[in-house]
């Protein structure tokens, strides 16, 4: 049965929405890259695995980041593949840095900028230095906001940019790399008694950028219910607000609540299936009564062309005073 969105739009419409048109090019693409091994099992099996997998949303992996980021389901299906494969380390309660982060996401997509990774660890560390610790979770929903609603938040920091600085923000604005968040924040000399801008005006220009561009935006709603609960607020307290908003969250669906960030029944049930496929990591007594009462196995290393992290760093490591962890207990 046909939903009641695909009744609603013309076919044209709805295929643009979906943006079949990207994922029927990259499959020609991928099949005449690929076409002698494709032929030994067939072009119909090839274009079913294909869709199979974007449908699935494993098509993203270890490709380009032009791809992944070309669509809204690529990039939901990148965020839930991050968290996915990396969610031991918040888990285990590890503190990684900026440039740790950004390698577990080159793990994914070799070429992510590091800019992204920036940006986004920017949000959970504001004015702290860029190499200090962050908890799992904080980078992971800085990096949703960041990475999902990227070409948004170019617009916003241009507008954030005029207000601060007395122009009029309500004309067309195209982001461009020298309009990056990277010069929203005035240097301290030039900083306004009041700190950041009025939120009641600031929401004005949100809405009216939102009725005006095409890309991905948070739901108005949500990001006036944001703005309603202060006067005035800086770009990066607005940036903070939206990573921790559950309904901004539960309207993209990439990733669960915070409280169920360590939680993923299915990837674990699919896990134990295939490490009992491999000879050499069950245990021969797990299944004896006095199995609940030896140590766990610890499963070998397997090798990998990836270069490790030159270290890790646990929840309750020892501090030299320099860095502060950051507070996971905040929603």
């Amino acid at each position: 049965m046909l939903s009641p969105e695909r009744l609603a739009l013309p076919d044209y419409e709805y295929l643009a929405q979906r943006h079949v048109l990207t994922y029927m090019e990259d499959a020609v693409y991928q099949l005449l890259e690929n076409r002698e091994d494709i032929s030994q099992y067939g072009i119909a099996r090839f274009f079913a695995e294909y869709f199979n997998s974007v449908c699935q949303g494993t098509h993203i992996l270890f490709r380009e980041f032009s791809f992944i980021q070309a669509t809204p389901h690529n990039r939901v299906s990148f965020l839930r593949a991050f968290w996915r494969c990396f969610r031991t380390v918040g888990k285990n309660g590890d503190l990684l840095t900026m440039k740790e982060y950004h390698c577990l996401l080159q793990l994914l997509c070799p070429d992510f900028p590091l800019e992204l990774t920036q940006k986004a660890a920017r949000i959970v560390l504001v004015d702290d230095a860029m190499d200090c610790l962050m908890s799992f979770s904080d980078f992971l929903f800085a990096f949703q906001i960041q990475f999902y609603y990227s070409e948004f938040l170019e617009s916003v920091a241009a507008i954030y940019q005029d207000l601060l600085s007395g122009k009029n923000p309500n004309t067309v604005i195209v982001p461009t790399s020298s309009s990056g968040q990277h010069r929203q924040r005035p240097a301290l000399g030039e900083a306004s008694t009041l700190e950041g801008v009025e939120a009641s005006l600031f929401c004005q220009c949100l809405e009216s950028l939102c009725d005006r561009h095409k890309f991905s935006c948070p739901p108005l709603a949500l990001v006036k219910e944001v703005l309603s609960s202060v006067q005035r607020l800086t770009f990066y307290g607005f940036l903070v607000a939206l990573s921790k908003h559950h309904g901004i969250n539960q309207a993209l669906g990439a990733l669960p609540d915070k409280g169920d960030l360590m939680d993923d029944p299915t990837m674990d049930e699919e896990l134990e299936r295939l490490l009992v496929q491999v000879p050499g990591l069950v245990n021969p007594v797990a299944a004896s009564p006095e199995a609940s009462c030896l140590p766990a196995r610890t499963p070998p290393r397997v090798g990998s062309p990836w270069r490790p992290l030159h270290h890790s760093r646990k929840a309750d490591a020892e501090s030299d005073g320099s860095t502060e962890e950051t507070d996971e207990s905040e929603t």
